[in-house]
């Protein structure tokens, strides 16, 4: 299964939308998704919704929290959408959580 990002701008938050398996292949097409999201929304939360992901390796979580870093260069920010509780856990397992703000639709924002 391919990755598919869709950008979803509209509201005050612009969101990536992220469908399928994001592994060593998808890592350019997420790279480029979050660098053009943040460049276009400096000093702005960028948020990532994995809702629709259905697996995640090591590689993407690199890309996400070097994102989050450049966010955080412009006053912005990076954070996570995921209501799944096996990706969450993954999530948490990685320490991803301590680096990343992860929430679920019912927290607020």
């Amino acid at each position: 299964m391919n990755m598919r990002t869709i950008e979803i701008t509209g509201g005050a938050t612009p969101t990536i939308s992220i469908d399928g398996v994001i592994d060593i292949a998808s890592i350019p097409d997420l790279h480029d998704a979050l660098t053009k999201s943040i460049s276009l929304h400096p000093a702005t939360v960028v948020v990532v919704d994995l809702d629709k992901v259905v697996g995640i390796d090591d590689c993407a979580l690199g890309v996400l929290l070097g994102a989050a870093a450049t966010a955080r260069d412009s006053g912005g920010d990076v954070e996570l959408l995921c209501n799944s509780v096996h990706l969450r856990n993954r999530l948490t397992r990685t320490r991803l959580d301590r680096a990343i703000t992860i929430r679920t639709s019912g927290d607020e924002s």
